[in-house]
C-alpha cells in the first residue's frame, strides 16, 4: 500500500493482505477499517473510492490492516462494538459483546424487573443495555477485573444509565447484600481448558483468558454461582446465565441441585441452547 493510490486500490490490496493471513471475511474488514481511518462512515467508502488517499490516510489505513494481519480483531482497532443496537467501547481488557449474548438480553426483558446484578459485568454491555431498555431499573455490576470495571463504568455513562447502576471490584457475590435482586444475569467463563487451543486467533491471543476459561471443566463459574444465587434473589426472582452449546444439561442440573424452580433452557438465534434461566421459589 506504498505510493499513492486510490481508496478503491488500497482496498483490495488490503483485502489481499488479510486473505493471506487467515481473516475470515477480509474484503469486509478492509473496507470498515479504510472508513475508519478516513474517519467516514463506512456506508460512505464507495464514495471515496475513485479518490486518491491522502498519505496520512494511507499511513493510518497501513497500520491497522497490519495490526488485523496478525489477528488484532477489528472491534479493538476501532475502539467499539455495537450490541444490541448500541455502540460499546471495547479493549483488549473485556469480553467482546457477541450477538448470541442478545439472546441474554431478550429472555431477560421477556419479565418486568426492578434491581439487577451482573455478575463479570465486563465491557458492561449486558449490564448498561437492560437499564437502557427499562428506564426504572436500577443495578449492580461486579467483576474480578479493575480494568474492566473502569470500562463498564465508562460505558454506563457512554448510555447515560451511571445514575441507575453501581459497578463494583468482587469476586463473584463477594461484599455484595443478600436478597436484593429480583435479576441476576451473567455471562461467565464457560470455554473449557482443552477447547482454548481450538480458539481462533482474535479471542485466544487478545481477549482476556479469565473471561474466557476456569482453567477448568468450563463449569466452574456455574457451581459457584448456583450455589450462592439463592441466598441473592427475592422470592420469585429470576437468574439467567450464558452457556456454551453443550452445556444446558450440566448448568440446569447445578440450579435444579440448588433447589431454584421454573428451569428453561433458551436458544440463541443459530438454534443453538444459549442461555440457561431459572427462578428462586415464591
Amino acid at each position: 500500500m506504498n505510493g499513492a493510490q486510490t481508496a478503491a486500490q488500497a482496498m483490495v490490496a488490503a483485502t489481499a493482505r488479510l486473505r493471506a493471513a487467515g481473516v475470515e471475511d477480509p474484503a469486509r474488514d478492509a473496507r470498515v477499517l479504510l472508513a475508519h481511518a478516513a474517519r467516514i462512515e463506512a456506508s460512505r467508502v464507495t464514495l471515496i473510492a475513485p479518490e486518491e488517499l491522502s498519505p496520512e490516510i494511507a499511513e493510518r489505513y497501513d497500520q491497522l490492516i497490519s495490526l488485523r494481519a496478525i489477528r488484532v480483531p477489528v472491534s479493538h482497532l476501532l475502539g467499539e462494538r455495537e450490541f444490541y443496537g448500541r455502540r460499546f467501547r471495547v479493549s483488549r481488557d473485556v469480553l467482546d459483546p457477541r450477538p448470541e449474548t442478545e439472546a441474554l438480553i431478550e429472555a431477560a426483558l421477556s419479565e418486568p424487573f426492578d434491581h439487577i446484578l451482573d455478575l463479570g459485568v465486563g465491557s458492561g454491555c449486558v449490564l448498561v443495555t437492560l437499564l437502557a431498555e427499562r428506564t426504572s431499573a436500577s443495578g449492580i455490576g461486579v467483576d474480578l477485573s479493575e480494568s474492566a470495571c473502569l470500562q463498564a463504568s465508562a460505558n454506563a455513562v457512554l448510555h447515560q444509565v451511571q445514575g441507575r447502576v453501581e459497578i463494583i471490584q468482587s469476586d463473584w457475590f463477594e461484599g455484595i447484600e443478600e436478597g436484593q435482586f429480583d435479576l441476576i444475569v451473567s455471562n461467565p467463563p464457560y470455554i473449557s481448558l482443552d477447547e482454548m487451543t481450538q480458539l481462533s486467533p482474535e479471542v485466544r491471543e487478545h481477549e482476556p483468558r479469565m473471561a474466557l476459561t476456569d482453567e477448568g471443566d468450563g463449569l466452574g463459574a456455574y457451581r459457584r454461582i448456583a450455589a450462592a444465587a439463592p441466598d441473592f434473589l427475592m422470592p420469585g426472582g429470576r437468574i439467567l446465565v450464558e452457556i456454551g452449546p453443550t452445556q444446558a444439561a450440566a448448568v440446569a442440573a447445578l440450579f435444579d441441585a440448588s433447589g431454584l424452580i421454573d428451569i428453561r433452557v433458551v436458544p440463541d438465534l443459530d438454534g443453538r441452547d444459549r442461555v440457561v434461566g431459572a427462578r428462586m421459589p415464591g
